[in-house]
């Protein structure tokens, strides 16, 4: 029961506050933060904060997810396309447990998400009590920050804590633990957002000698090249990204998390570096004289071996985290701070270039590429269907619009290839993690974030069944997400290392996998089956016309490659194209 209590001094009101609940308080913080949609499952331990949901409905929309990591996945995929908090909530024990993945996830790709879970009570704790787990240990690698509430009064400060840590400087996910009696005990509640925390200082201020020194050093280069991230699309830095590479007129590449930052289509944009990169960025890699690193970590995955990586060229880090400067690659020269705010000091200070002679060595590559790789992917002359022509018929029908949520594997990398990006925060996908699973119930996270743009999910026959499950959540929730499986019938990414690298023995790849269609149909989703290529324009002029959510399985050759590629440990400059 609300008890409304005021203080009064001289007949002035100088305080409020309210007497309710610690679980009540938990829907009231969520609320003052502007969060709309939680995803989760409840249990024993969560349950009176489940209780206030109920109350609160009508303000706050609750979406049962059928697994935990599917909760935590669906607050990714809102987050990602929003830029907002995503927030999961789940029980004590297994229930926490399972958000480990999705957690560990958010903490790699840099996605803010604020993690709610119950928790046995006080006086029980340390007891090995029935779904007690130590979740605060369990979740510390793996969090940005994460605290254990024992008292209902510490509830305001904590949650307001929570999102101010998630979502500034580098963005991440931070868990919350709260035991039951504190979820009954009362407080009085008042609240106030966080805006600053004593030691923690998100944004390290942005030195204009460095900017300066990175200025005189792009405006000497005669081969510079630019390789950006995901840094650039948190920091809300396209526009200033834009026109630093035009003004400049600097050939740049991205990592998967950075696409879509800027038109696929953009003659500056060279497309992506990495194992499964194009070959003209990953190539002259080795030769540019200065490249300059936005918003980018250097992964393993882009710097092939390190002792090769760029050695012969002057790097410059433009990076919010000061933690990874020099991490992996040694930096000439360090730009801190927000890429928005360095990207705009920047620019008054570069030259106005073109680098002519630069661009046709891309260009040239490019060629080659084409002839060896891009041509047999998009415009095969073979019988069997290739992910990239599904990829480039879906690009087709959502001329570059959509957002595509991809799994983890070679439909992953085929869909970063030659998915057509126009509106930035369009390519959602496991990063760091690489975590099968991740497509299904992030897109469904995606689309109710952005319930104005068409979601295509793009998933392996792997991955689709490790979190099938929340077609579930799907069919409860009429979401209308494209769910595109392509089914080789492989854990494809893996067979193919086993074929260049195990002379093909295919050792717990092969799948024997369920009438997917059948499947979807059985919870009531439109669905339907590809299998030869005269089949498939019509299907996705279909699937993309539906108002509804709609499954399309496209069964693609099973031992197709894809290229080009950098074997692990290897330079970037030994990337295959065969």
């Amino acid at each position: 029961m609300e008890n409304i209590q005021t203080i009064t001094k001289d007949e002035k009101q100088v305080v409020t506050s309210t007497r309710i609940s610690g679980s009540e308080a938990v829907v009231r913080c969520l609320l003052a933060e502007g969060v709309e949609t939680v995803y989760g499952y409840p249990g024993g331990a969560i349950m009176p904060i489940y209780d206030e949901l109920y109350k609160y409905q009508d303000k706050l929309h609750h979406v049962l997810t059928r697994h935990e990591q599917g909760a935590t996945h669906a607050a990714q995929g809102f987050a990602r396309i929003s830029g907002k908090v995503g927030v999961a909530m789940a029980t004590s024990g297994p229930g926490a447990t399972n958000l480990i993945t999705g957690i560990a996830d958010a903490q790699i790709d840099s996605t803010p998400m604020v993690c709610i879970t119950g928790q046995v009570a006080s006086h029980l704790l340390g007891s090995d009590a029935f779904q007690e787990t130590d979740i605060i240990g369990i979740s510390t690698p793996v969090t940005k920050w994460n605290h254990q509430i024992t008292k209902a009064s510490e509830i305001p400060e904590v949650l307001a804590k929570a999102f101010y840590i998630a979502k500034s400087g580098r963005p991440g996910p931070v868990l919350i633990d709260i035991t039951k009696d504190a979820q009954f005990e009362e407080l009085d509640f008042e609240y106030k957002t966080c805006e600053a925390i004593r030691s923690y200082k998100p944004v390290p201020e942005t030195q204009p000698e460095q900017v300066k020194a990175a200025a005189d050093l792009i405006n000497s280069a005669k081969k510079p090249m630019i390789v950006w991230g995901q840094g650039v699309i948190l920091g809300k830095a396209e526009e200033e990204l834009k026109a630093v590479i035009e003004k400049a007129g600097i050939p740049s590449a991205w990592t998967i998390l950075g696409a879509s930052a800027i038109p696929t289509s953009h003659p500056l944009n060279i497309g992506m570096v990495g194992m499964h990169g194009n070959y003209a960025p990953n190539k002259l890699t080795n030769e540019c004289d200065v490249l300059i690193a936005i918003g980018m970590r250097f992964d393993d995955r882009v710097t092939g071996n390190l002792a090769t990586y760029a050695k012969q060229a002057k790097v410059i880090h433009f990076e919010i985290d000061p933690a990874e400067v020099d991490k992996n690659v040694k930096t000439d020269i360090a730009v801190l701070g927000d890429a928005k705010t360095s990207l705009a000091a920047l620019l008054p200070l570069l030259e106005a270039k073109s680098h002519d002679n630069w661009h046709n060595e891309f260009k040239k590559l490019y060629d080659v590429e084409f002839e060896k790789v891009i041509k047999n992917d998009l415009h095969p002359t073979k019988e069997g269907l290739t992910m990239g022509e599904v990829l480039k018929q879906i690009n087709t029908e959502t001329k570059g619009e959509a957002a595509i949520v991809s799994d983890v594997g070679q439909h992953q990398m085929i869909a970063c290839r030659y998915a057509d990006f126009k509106v930035s925060k369009s390519n959602i996908t496991s990063g760091g993690l690489g975590t099968m699973g991740f497509a299904l119930p992030a897109a469904i996270g995606a689309k109710m974030a952005a319930p104005n743009r068409e979601v295509v999910a793009i998933i392996g026959d792997g991955g689709y069944q490790m979190t099938i499950q929340e077609l579930g959540t799907i069919f409860q929730t009429r979401v209308p997400v494209k769910i595109v499986v392509l089914n080789n019938d492989f854990l494809g990414m893996v067979r193919q290392w086993q074929q260049l690298f195990f002379d093909r023995r295919y050792a717990s790849t092969e799948l024997v996998n369920p009438d997917f269609v059948q499947i979807a149909k059985g919870y009531h989703i439109d669905a339907k089956r590809v299998t030869k290529r005269e089949e498939l324009a019509d299907a996705v002029k279909e699937m993309i016309a539906s108002d509804s959510a709609y499954f399309l399985e496209v069964c693609v050759e099973k031992e197709d490659n894809v290229f080009p590629m950098i074997p692990t440990g290897a330079s970037v400059s030994d990337v295959r194209l065969s």
